[in-house]
């Protein structure tokens, strides 16, 4: 009898902490980190697409980075122009009919970007074989919040008279999107810095050492490897 093969999560959070800390151990600017950072992320995709993940999101910038020094977010906002144009172009993508959205207060974006953003969401809204999904301008309270003041709206317009857990969900950036199973952060961090706080509830949580650009298609296999280890009762 042939072994039952290895659980696969379906959906994956990847929180790529590292980028600056391997910019200052390699000596080189800041913003080479994040390049090598969103290079990464491609080959991470890809590995994720190969093991049957369906689903996998990237944080990419939080709204608290915004105050960071003003010329590393400068020249990271025009870094991710740049690399975006060349996501939206990528054969891979559309090969593979990758889906690619955005999640956030996008309003606190330049302009230039957030056009960027829209051109790839457009670009790649026929696909449904994989959804990427990207946290930009994101923090996990201001979605709770915005989520409640989209309730709130509903209800002075006479729409709904009261939330439930269900119908809550409704409110949230990523609303009909299934919830993690695994949430990946790399570089040692033990935390959650407040990632998808309604979705990931039930979420298993890895932490491997390894600097996000240094993160491999070893460790990834590593964090599957130890997914499939866990047992998932969801409180029962």
């Amino acid at each position: 009898m042939s072994e039952t093969p290895p659980a696969v999560p379906r959906h994956i959070v990847f929180i790529p902490d590292g980028n600056r800390r391997w910019a200052k151990l390699h000596g080189k600017p800041l913003l080479e980190g994040h390049s090598a950072g969103i290079d990464n992320l491609r080959s991470v995709a890809a590995w994720c697409r190969d093991a049957g993940v369906k689903t996998v999101t990237f944080w990419g910038f939080s709204s608290e980075n915004f105050s960071r020094d003003r010329s590393e977010v400068e020249g990271l906002m025009r870094l991710f122009v740049s690399k975006f144009e060349e996501f939206k172009d990528h054969s891979e993508v559309h090969k593979n009919k990758v889906r690619v959205r955005f999640f956030g207060r996008l309003g606190m974006l330049p302009s230039p970007l957030r056009g960027k953003l829209r051109e790839v969401e457009k670009e790649t809204e026929s696909h449904s074989d994989y959804l990427l999904n990207i946290l930009i301008a994101y923090g996990g309270r201001q979605e709770i919040v915005d989520a409640c003041n989209a309730a709130i709206a509903d209800a002075k317009a006479g729409r709904i008279s009261g939330v439930t857990e269900e119908s809550f969900g409704k409110y949230v950036y990523m609303s009909g999107i299934e919830e993690p199973d695994l949430i990946v952060r790399t570089s040692g961090e033990m935390r959650l810095s407040g990632v998808l706080p309604w979705q990931s509830g039930y979420s298993e949580l890895y932490f491997p050492e390894a600097l996000w650009p240094d993160f491999s298609e070893a460790d990834f296999k590593a964090a599957l490897a130890e997914f499939a280890k866990r047992k998932r009762r969801f409180g029962k």
